[in-house]
This record gives C-alpha cells, sequence and structure tokens, in this order.
C-alpha cells in the first residue's frame, strides 16, 4: 500500500506531509516553494509509491471557495497532468493555520518558534492529513455496519 501525500498550497510556501505505509500516522515532510513542488514531487516519487495526493480545499465560513482556488486551480492541473495515475482530492483546510499556531502555543514553543512560517505551513499539511484520515477511517466504519 502506497503513501498518502497531503498539500497545504500556498503563493509563497507549501506544506507538504505524508502517512506512513499503512496509512496510521500522518507526519510533517516538508514546506517547499511553489516553483520547487514539482521537481520535490518527482524526486519523492522515485523513492516512495504514492496512492493519493491531498490537497487542501480553501473555503470560507460559508462553505464557498475562498479567493485562494484562483491560484490552487492551475496548481491542481498541473500536478493532474504530471503526474496521471496518482488521484487528487480536495480536503478542507479551514482553521488548519490557526490550530497548528495553537497547537505550538500549546506545546510551549518559543515565540521566535511560533513565527516560523514554514513550520506553520507543514503543520498545516500534517493537520489536513490528520483529518482526511480520520474522515477515511469514519466513512469505512459507517460503510461497514450491519
Amino acid at each position: 500500500m502506497g503513501r498518502i501525500l497531503a498539500i497545504d498550497y500556498g503563493r509563497k510556501r507549501i506544506g507538504i506531509a505524508v502517512t506512513d505505509t499503512q496509512r496510521i500516522i500522518a507526519n510533517g515532510l516538508k514546506t517547499v516553494g511553489p516553483h520547487e513542488i514539482f521537481q520535490f514531487l518527482q524526486q519523492y516519487l522515485a523513492i516512495e509509491k504514492v496512492d493519493i495526493f491531498v490537497v487542501g480545499h480553501p473555503k470560507q465560513m460559508n462553505n464557498e471557495e475562498s479567493e485562494n482556488m484562483t491560484y490552487i486551480k492551475p496548481f491542481l492541473t498541473a500536478l493532474k497532468r504530471k503526474f496521471p495515475n496518482i488521484p487528487i482530492e480536495m480536503y478542507d483546510e479551514r482553521f488548519t493555520s490557526v490550530l497548528a499556531h495553537r497547537a505550538l502555543i500549546e506545546g510551549g514553543a518559543r515565540r521566535k518558534t511560533r513565527q516560523d512560517k514554514a513550520l506553520i505551513d507543514t503543520m498545516s499539511a500534517t493537520i489536513i492529513l490528520t483529518s482526511y484520515l480520520s474522515s477515511q477511517q469514519y466513512t469505512n466504519s459507517c460503510n461497514h455496519q450491519v
């Protein structure tokens, strides 16, 4: 079974997280710039099997897509073109940056660490992936009930 790779796409930085091979644990992997993402993915996929890309879906509180979606759509098109055999799923990313920042505060991180935007982006991708995994477990448990 291949890994699931989550992408928190931003215009300045892209946070990346992956599951273990059993798809149980989500781990922050790296933060890259938008100009580096496809080279990074190419190198990563040469080493690791990835079955699904999960991309953060920016939504507003009213459940409509946010304006950031205008930047993500071209990225999604390029991602599909470069890796046509790997399905892409969008997953709600609302509040992931807030949750990542809160986790750092609650974890006792120093102010300088909390201001590390690359760390926040990687943690946000991890939160997206963890939430996605939880939703899949819930869906699977509901589908298996008798």
